[in-house]
């Protein structure tokens, strides 16, 4: 398939074929495919590094059920700090599942890009083990990228998967997880969109070897990575080996930080312990080499997206007392943080955040 323009963002940098851009150009209707923002340069080395933002930051603000931004409030607020991007998660989308191009709008009027959404709401299954649910997993995932990620003009995919069994996946489990994501990745390249699974503690890939099981395991050509700083930390590996290692098969980056505790660690952190308190950071937390991950990304002239993968703020958090007072004050002052480390400490050029 023929490379999508976009100095900045060069959003098809890998080879699909005449095939692919047959069944593309079948499903999509003429003219509604995305075309890429030339975003201005913000790093000041790699031109070609993108920063954007998950929206767990303001969904997750205060474990509240209302977010302390709704989806178009969020929209112009990252734009006015200067992010480039947006990935939401399924919440976030609801209301425009069935009309993408909407969406696509309000960030064309904000000048901002729709990054991708992850998988997992809307009734999706995200079971990659079990054989009877195998088959629903795939058909959603593909009816997903086809209805709503590619006529968006996403080029990636960011998908988590599913619960973690007992005692961690078997061979045959982690066998079957491989086959599942080879499958699902070759029917998502038909649309241009490159799937790439995120490794996340208590999911089936959570601890370092299984991260190396699942890459090892699947084929280059159709299953790639979001690599997820924290979540590769806290679940015993080095975030700067990985990203290194695997460089050729890197999709995204999700900036996320922890502590510097878990650095190394033989077992991962417990759901109740991070329901007592975040075992996540903001940037700055000393659990990630955030210097090490940009010298790669830009010694090896990464072209993709750096996006926050920040939880909101929660009581019992670390610095939550220090924050503003309601839920959106307190976003705000965690996007800050996080824009003031990639300025200070990076060097990108985001604009001051106080």
């Amino acid at each position: 398939m023929a490379m999508l323009a976009s100095r900045a963002l060069q959003r098809r940098h890998f080879i699909i074929g005449a095939s692919a851009l047959a069944a593309s150009t079948a499903l999509t209707p003429a003219g509604a495919l995305a075309k890429p923002i030339n975003h201005k340069s913000l790093d000041p080395v790699n031109p070609d590094i993108l920063f954007g933002t998950t929206s767990s930051i303001w969904n997750d603000a205060g474990l509240n059920v209302n977010p302390a931004y709704t989806t178009e409030e969020a929209i112009k607020m990252i734009a006015a700090v200067g992010l480039q991007g947006i990935e939401f998660y399924s919440n976030g989308i609801t209301n425009y599942l069935n009309r993408p191009l909407a969406l696509k709008k309000l960030f064309d009027d904000a000048g901002i890009t729709f990054i991708d959404a992850s998988n997992g709401g809307h009734g999706m299954s995200t079971d990659f083990i079990d054989v009877a649910k195998i088959p629903k997993t795939i058909n959603d995932h593909v009816a997903f990228v086809r209805d709503f990620l590619h006529p968006l003009g996403c080029d990636h995919f960011k998908i988590n998967m599913g619960a973690r069994p007992d005692g961690g996946p078997s061979p045959d489990q982690m066998k079957r997880l491989c086959n599942t994501l080879n499958e699902l990745g070759r029917k998502t390249l038909e649309y241009g969109v490159r799937l790439s699974p995120h490794p996340h503690i208590w999911g089936p890939v959570e601890r370092v070897e299984e991260v190396h099981a699942m890459l090892d395991g699947t084929d280059p050509k159709y299953v790639w990575l979001c690599a997820d700083t924290g979540h590769l930390t806290l679940g015993g590996g080095d975030a700067v080996k990985i990203i290194d290692q695997y460089f050729s098969r890197l999709s995204e980056v999700h900036l996320k930080d922890t502590f510097a505790k878990y650095r190394g660690n033989k077992s991962t952190p417990t759901r109740e312990q991070h329901a007592i308190a975040s075992v996540y950071h903001n940037l700055g937390g000393g659990g990630v080499d955030f210097p090490g991950v940009f010298k790669i990304l830009r010694d090896r002239h990464f072209k993709g997206w750096a996006i926050f993968d920040v939880d909101g703020p929660r009581k019992g958090d670390a610095g939550y007392d220090a924050l503003g007072g309601n839920d959106r004050s307190k976003v705000d002052d965690y996007i800050a943080i996080n824009i003031n480390y990639l300025r200070d400490v990076l060097g990108i050029k985001l604009p001051p955040q106080i």
